[in-house]
């Protein structure tokens, strides 16, 4: 199969065709003015023209001479039909994180190349996560609590021997794109830190920072589980309720991965029972039912999935994307290219 790049003599002189896919309104959140004059001066393209169905007979017309999709949240999948549309596409790249949601396998029979900018998206969440690693150990909740129902002076050492992020176990549950940031992040940290995933050898593990060890070793040792697997079949229910069970009393869930990783109903008793607690970014369902008890427990962080970009870290994913572009139209490799064999096992 010939390299879908541009060669040398393609970009003497040519800007390469492209076009915006994404839901219609995601546009001026993603891309700021710097950003958007970089898109213009890289591709030939028109930053008004935003494609959220590759069904019209303006979205047939821009793709018939499109080269590249600048692709975001609400890319319609773009299978058979649309690549018999556009005959000429040779890249797609994703100004967010999975492709998983329209990157089908005949893009990569086609020898479409795919780049993300998930990595982008990893580092907020990561940010998130080591805040509230660091606060949890701190115990910062339950002083919180502890002292506005005080409002007076107190012996705080005397009441949280244990507070305090010296030493402390720390247990990162998938060496993804997050998970990894998220042992970067916290290194400098006097902390333990140990990692569960299969495909990591205890070598890399090293590397990383943590001491490989199975699920059940780290829910039972650690003072905070932070879960970053991806969301498959086989992760459903990962921390079911035997797990929680072995999570020591006072420990700290974290999850801003995907909701149906936990066992939400057993991880709702213990946090209910007070046992644990819990920093909870995203549910099953998305958006709790406004009686769920979620709410308005003291032991508990509940967020509606916002450790990932938020605002203006949106921009960081439209740059990092221009990024790309920049690289395959000067003729060389993405610097996150997406690989088909990976896609089984990543978000």
């Amino acid at each position: 199969m010939s390299d879908p790049r541009p060669s040398a003599d393609d970009r003497t002189g040519s800007r390469p065709r492209a076009v915006l896919a994404m839901h219609q309104d995601l546009v001026a959140r993603l891309f700021d003015a710097p950003t958007t004059a970089r898109l213009v001066a890289l591709t030939d393209i028109d930053p008004g023209l935003v494609l959220d169905d590759f069904t019209t007979p303006r979205a047939r017309a821009a793709l018939a001479d499109v080269e590249v999709i600048v692709s975001g949240w609400g890319c319609p999948p773009i299978d058979e039909t649309v690549l018999a549309a556009a005959p000429r596409l040779r890249a797609v790249v994703h100004a967010a994180g999975s492709v998983k949601h329209h990157i089908t396998d005949a893009c990569w029979k086609r020898g479409v190349q795919v780049a993300s900018a998930a990595w982008a998206n990893a580092l907020p969440v990561a940010e998130y996560t080591v805040a509230f690693v660091l606060l949890a150990n701190k115990d910062l909740l339950g002083i919180r609590e502890d002292y506005r129902a005080r409002r007076a002076a107190y012996d705080w050492q005397v009441a949280y021997p244990q507070a305090g992020n010296y030493r402390r176990a720390v247990g990162v549950v998938g060496a993804s794109l997050i998970g990894r940031r998220v042992l970067e992040l916290l290194r400098p940290y006097d902390l333990d830190l140990l990692l569960h995933d299969p495909y990591v050898e205890p070598a890399e593990a090293v590397r990383l920072g943590a001491r490989s060890v199975t699920l059940d070793e780290l829910c039972a040792t650690c003072d905070i589980v932070t879960v970053h697997a991806p969301e498959l079949p086989g992760t459903r229910h990962l921390i079911d309720g035997r797990r929680l069970a072995l999570m020591r009393d006072g420990s700290t869930l974290i999850n801003t991965s995907r909701g149906s990783l936990i066992d939400q109903d057993a991880l709702t008793a213990e946090l209910v029972s007070g046992r644990l607690n819990a920093v909870i970014d995203v549910t099953v369902p998305e958006v709790l039912p406004a009686d769920s008890p979620l709410y308005d427990l003291q032991n508990v962080v509940l967020t509606p999935h916002v450790a990932g970009s938020l605002g203006g870290e949106l921009h960081r994913l439209a740059a990092a994307a221009v990024d790309e572009l920049a690289r395959w139209s000067a003729g060389e490799p993405f610097a996150h290219p997406v690989v088909e064999e990976d896609i089984p096992r990543t978000a």
